[in-house]
């Protein structure tokens, strides 16, 4: 998949394509099914498909207090697209220069004049451009008179209920992980690279890996049963704590720590992915090192258990 950084960057080779326009946060079956819709028109046309993204997104940089927790990084976010069979990716730069633009010239000046697009697929409810005036009536107006289609996808349900990227983050913070995955079709992952802590773990019989998740925030808070990849040819199960640590250190730091059951391996600077299996409990700040040893071996029973339970669920349905 080709990734062009900014406007500045599109060049004659690009213009020619079947575009669609969004966040993409958490690529969950929602925008599978339009990515899924694009690769086949773009594959009918003979051109290549366009995924068009923003960074920061736009609710991170008008309103950066009130935005909403990832579900996924960009990293992460091209990974899940690209793995949807994408051709390209452009990504905007969002930032005053191009919040001030109107609607009017974003579609002559990009998706016309420097992209060429044939074909786009946007949500009915789409707005852009300076004070949100542009909508989809606009886009087919000016598609009619600059020869590009414009098309809005039925969305997709499950369990009668719109699937959206507010819709997992919620059952993520409510602790529903398996309601997650449905709308996910596939458990939520982080994905980090293992930086080296005070290794206070150790000193109290759980050694722990440090995740470093270079997010403003997370839909998840509290201890996990998790599987972890890349580290050996299969998953490794073990138990982790996304949070502040507040009986260790009380301060706001936004950590994920994950203790790998019977593994013992060097495994600083390795990049992890971390499935999220089920949740366990509330972070809680607790009264001594003992108390908290205590519940953390009740917590690595209790992953056990998980684990045992999930392996037999899985054996049962291949």
């Amino acid at each position: 998949m080709l990734l062009i950084r900014g406007l500045h960057n599109l060049r004659a080779e690009h213009r020619d394509c079947v575009a669609t326009i969004g966040n993409f946060d958490g690529v969950h079956i929602g925008h599978q099914a339009v990515l899924a819709a694009l690769t086949a028109r773009a594959r009918d046309a003979g051109l290549p498909s366009l995924v068009i993204i923003f960074e920061p997104q736009p609710m991170e940089f008008f309103r950066p207090e009130q935005a909403p927790a990832r579900l996924t990084r960009l990293r992460e976010k091209l990974e899940a697209i690209a793995g949807c069979g994408i051709d390209r990716v452009l990504l905007v730069r969002f930032d005053a220069a191009f919040a001030a633009v109107g609607a009017e010239d974003f579609v002559r000046g990009v998706l016309v004049d420097k992209l060429g697009i044939r074909h786009l697929y946007v949500g009915d409810d789409f707005r852009f451009g300076s004070g949100r005036v542009g909508d989809f009536a606009m886009l087919e107006r000016m598609g009619a008179e600059h020869g590009f289609v414009v098309e809005s996808l039925a969305t997709v349900a499950e369990d009668g209920e719109r699937i959206s990227s507010t819709r997992v983050r919620e059952a993520l913070q409510a602790g529903d992980l398996a309601h997650a995955a449905r709308c996910l079709g596939r458990r939520y992952r982080i994905a980090g690279r293992v930086a080296h802590g005070n290794k206070r773990g150790r000193t109290i019989g759980f050694p722990t890996m440090n995740i470093g998740l270079l997010r403003r925030s997370t839909p998840l808070r509290g201890v996990y049963a998790v599987l972890v990849y890349c580290l050996d040819d299969r998953p490794l199960p073990g138990v982790a704590n996304i949070g502040s640590r507040p009986t260790l250190d009380g301060d706001d730091r936004l950590l994920l720590e994950v203790h790998l059951f019977d593994y013992d391996a060097d495994v600083y600077g390795r990049h992890v992915e971390v499935d999220f299996v089920a949740r366990i409990r509330d972070e809680h700040k607790f009264e001594s090192f003992d108390a908290l040893r205590a519940q953390i071996g009740r917590d690595v029973e209790r992953a056990r258990e998980i684990h045992r339970i999930d392996r037999v669920a899985h054996s049962e349905s291949v």
